[in-house]
């Protein structure tokens, strides 16, 4: 059984998504380690802001059966994918697999640990709520130190998240 952390984000019908991605997930693995919701502005193109959180799952899924479950899932949402689509562009569902156990480098086709820990905030502070003792398996940082050293100037701020009757964030 190894312990997994997903990012989740959505900027198109961001609310509908996010539950919609929740609740299968729920269904799939049962209690869910729930960051609070943020609200950041895209980045590396320009349109809505998105709505991120993460997520900690325990799975006996392979790396690459999980990622094969992430992205049907992001169809079943309507994400679209493929030559017509840019990579920098808006979403309906973003479900990544950032940590997986402590594996590291490409597996499935998949790199774990996952980049964008290191270089983006929508997913470095959730996942330093989440898990603020755990360690990043290559900086052997824990994901709380990883946070309090960002400097980058990228901003996001928490939202009113409701999710099955439980609020999940607040607004500052």
């Amino acid at each position: 059984m190894a312990r997994v952390y997903i990012s989740i984000g959505s900027n198109i019908e961001r609310e509908k998504n996010v539950l919609s991605a929740l609740d299968t997930l729920h269904q799939w693995f049962g209690d869910l380690l729930l960051s609070p919701v943020y609200e950041s502005e895209a980045v590396g193109f320009v349109g809505e802001s998105f709505l991120n959180l993460v997520v900690g799952v325990d799975t006996t899924l392979s790396v690459g059966e999980l990622s094969a479950r992430l992205r049907q899932l992001e169809a079943d949402n309507g994400r679209r994918r493929g030559i017509d689509v840019p990579k920098f562009s808006g979403r309906t569902l973003d479900l990544d697999i950032l940590i997986y156990g402590n594996e590291v480098g490409q597996i499935a086709g998949v790199d774990l640990p996952r980049g964008e820990i290191l270089q983006n905030a929508f997913v470095l502070k959730p996942l330093a709520d989440v898990a603020p003792q755990d360690c990043h398996p290559v900086c052997d940082k824990t994901y709380s130190a990883l946070w309090q050293s960002y400097d980058r100037d990228q901003k996001l701020w928490p939202v009113d998240f409701t999710w099955q009757g439980q609020t999940i964030s607040r607004a500052v």
